[in-house]
């Protein structure tokens, strides 16, 4: 075929076809099969359907496109090369997966402009594409007018069969579909090829049925190769659909235009090679050198910049107009969306006297989360169907439902993982809403995938766990998160803090909602806690400090981390009684305390004192960076047991006697 039978549109959708291969090819790493075979949908919903400033990719009513099928990425490096990102230029697709490239791999928010969530763990995007919606929905319910419509964007996803295949996609669009979500739309690329093959190997169910019990709208586009009207009428189709989301199931062949790998998993993740690139250029009658765009086509998607510019300058002066007209509404859209955080509002953090009731650190996580509520009108979130046992309703709001979007309690259900994800895509909404997440400390387990991307993402999420050790008791150890903690301090970029009492709560609140580009979470007791004296809420903040202390250098350092420090605090006073300096650290959080200068860390544990007794109800790893190698550790080194709280707390050593025993011991 040559060059000049092709329409503008064919030119278009080629172009985008022969970047992803040129990039792929240049790097000798990647995917090339799927923008091949979804450039025409992507085509399609890019330059007639979506939304978006190239000029101003963080423009806040923009269309969300997400990638859910990641490892796709050069199909949206090359769609934002083409409509005129600044951010992406011809180089930039010429270091596809090169180091320190803004095209990486995978699409990352963090690196690319026009990129709004780290997709490459299949079915955490569609999960993300949830979470935009919900805000999107929540913040509509909440500023518009019947006059003024200030929020008013959709949210477009492209997924393939493995983000299908993955439970995390489950839990999110089964939660979708009960909301009713109308403005998620998600193209299904329908192309039956996975790594190991055809699809018929492992994944033959109805997908389109799935999604219509989930409670969504479904249509099937059966040539999504070439009829571009039908994935027009299809996305138009559900537009028009306002109370479900839609999945348009769009049958693709993956490697579109290659000859001999078309249609296989040769093409899903390997570059083609010299002769098949050569032979898909003859097939498809490609005669442009690689990274060379026609002048037709370039001109013709570059036309996003004007269109966007337009879109964005009609959405300002329908701000303006709802300023005149709703002045107070106005002011805290725009406190919300600026991302900053209202003047004063720490004051509202709770504080406590030893004089003060001791109750669980999940009450006082309760109690703060209720008294932030009022002065954060940007908070938002909830529990895993626990939320009687997290504590986490606010007060002042009823539930996040279909046709109740203003409501600021969201209720995930069983889904932590999905739970997880959906956060993640609140959070990077970038819209100022601070999501949080709750469940069982245990359970991060279930969704540690979507904690971990809250940390590489840059998504400043609250992570609100419970129940955080074998004090929780009888459930046992299916329940007692014994090695939880550790494993999550191993996060890069995630904050863990386990607070002692009810000015510690307050005080990892503080540095939750302070930390807008990194999640932080928090574990809090099941069992009642005494109020410290000495503890604080900025004291917290950094990480670990001295709670209490004897004249001169200690003999010993007393080290605990929540439910444990008002352990050591009863220690010491005994082995003071015996003549002995003991000092105290608290220390909610070892990643707070590192972050400090070394003369503060000196402060409070002096290399010179070696005497060390760490005390945390969890597994000893990593502990040797405190307690050096004359310090000692009492610690749970296996799983835990069903028995009341108290009885296993005891059995496992985490009495006040056998601290100050330990303590002895070092002391010789």
């Amino acid at each position: 075929m040559a060059v000049a039978t092709q329409s503008l549109e064919e030119l278009c959708i080629n172009s985008i076809r022969f970047l992803a291969i040129d990039a792929v090819e240049k790097a000798k790493s990647g995917h090339p099969g799927l923008p091949m075979g979804a450039a025409p949908m992507a085509f399609v919903l890019w330059d007639r359907f979506m939304r978006y400033n190239p000029k101003n990719p963080n423009w806040f009513n923009r269309d969300r496109f997400v990638l859910s099928a990641g490892h796709g990425c050069m199909l949206q490096y090359a769609l934002l090369y083409l409509t005129g990102y600044d951010g992406v230029t011809i180089d930039d697709l010429q270091q596809f997966r090169q180091w320190e490239s803004v095209t990486p791999g995978h699409p990352e928010n963090f690196e690319t402009d026009g990129v709004e969530v780290t997709t490459g763990p299949l079915g955490q995007g569609i999960a993300n594409g949830v979470g935009l919606a919900m805000a999107e929905a929540h913040l509509a319910a909440r500023f518009n007018k019947p006059d003024a419509t200030i929020v008013d964007h959709y949210t477009y996803v492209i997924l393939g069969d493995g983000c299908n295949m993955e439970g995390v996609s489950g839990e999110a669009c089964s939660l979708a579909g009960h909301l009713g979500l109308g403005k998620l739309i998600a193209l299904y690329d329908d192309n039956h090829i996975s790594i190991d093959g055809s699809t018929d190997l492992a994944f033959t169910e109805d997908v389109g049925k799935r999604f219509e019990a989930y409670g969504w709208h479904v249509q099937h586009v059966e040539s999504g190769n070439t009829d571009l009207e039908a994935i027009n009428d299809a996305i138009a189709a559900a537009k028009a659909v306002t109370d479900k989301p839609s999945l348009i199931k769009v049958t693709t062949t993956i490697g579109y235009g290659s000859p001999n790998k078309a249609n296989s998993h040769a093409v899903h993740g390997a570059a083609l090679g010299g002769d098949e690139v050569e032979a898909t250029r003859q097939h498809l009658g490609w005669e442009y050198e690689p990274f060379v765009v026609p002048d037709d086509a370039l001109n013709h998607l570059r036309k996003a910049v004007e269109r966007g510019t337009e879109a964005e300058a009609a959405w300002n002066q329908t701000l303006a107009d709802y300023k005149t007209k709703y002045p107070e509404q106005a002011a805290e859209f725009e406190q919300i969306t600026s991302g900053q955080l209202p003047e004063g509002w720490e004051k509202a953090l709770p504080t406590y006297t030893p004089e003060d009731k001791g109750v669980a650190t999940r009450k006082h996580s309760q109690a703060t989360l209720n008294a932030l509520a009022p002065v954060l009108p940007q908070l938002i979130g909830g529990s895993a169907d626990l939320a009687p046992s997290n504590l986490t309703l606010l007060n002042i709001s009823g539930d996040f439902q279909k046709g109740q979007y203003e409501n600021r309690n969201l209720r995930f259900g069983v889904r932590e993982h999905g739970m997880g994800a959906i956060c993640n895509g609140i959070a990077l909404h970038n819209s100022g809403l601070i999501p949080y997440g709750a469940t069982f400390l245990i359970f991060t387990d279930y969704m540690r995938a979507a904690i971990r991307l809250s940390a590489l993402s840059e998504a400043g999420v609250i992570w609100v766990m419970t129940h955080d050790s074998v004090a929780l008791g009888e459930d046992g150890p299916t329940h007692q998160p014994v090695e939880t903690i550790a494993s999550l301090r191993t996060i890069p970029n995630l904050v863990v803090l386990r607070p002692a009492d009810g000015n510690e709560t307050s005080g990892a609140y503080k540095v939750a909602i302070e930390r807008r580009n990194a999640p932080t979470l928090i574990a809090f007791t099941r069992q009642g806690l005494p109020n410290l004296a000495g503890s604080s809420i900025e004291a917290a903040t950094k990480g670990a400090y001295v709670l209490s202390d004897s004249d001169g250098t200690p003999d010993i350092i007393l080290i605990g981390t929540g439910s444990e420090v008002s352990l050591c605090v009863q220690g010491a006073e005994k082995l003071r009684e015996e003549g002995k300096k003991v000092r105290v650290v608290s220390m909610p959080s070892w990643e707070l305390f590192e972050a400090q200068d070394e003369a503060y860390r000196e402060s409070v544990l002096p290399k010179a004192v070696t005497k060390r007794l760490g005390v945390e109800a969890g597994v000893s790893f990593g502990w040797c960076r405190y307690l050096g190698t004359e310090g000692d550790m009492i610690s749970i080194d296996r799983f835990g047991v069903s028995a009341p709280g108290g009885v296993a707390m005891a059995k496992f050593g985490y009495t006040v006697e056998n601290v100050v025993a330990k303590a002895k011991a070092l002391l010789g």
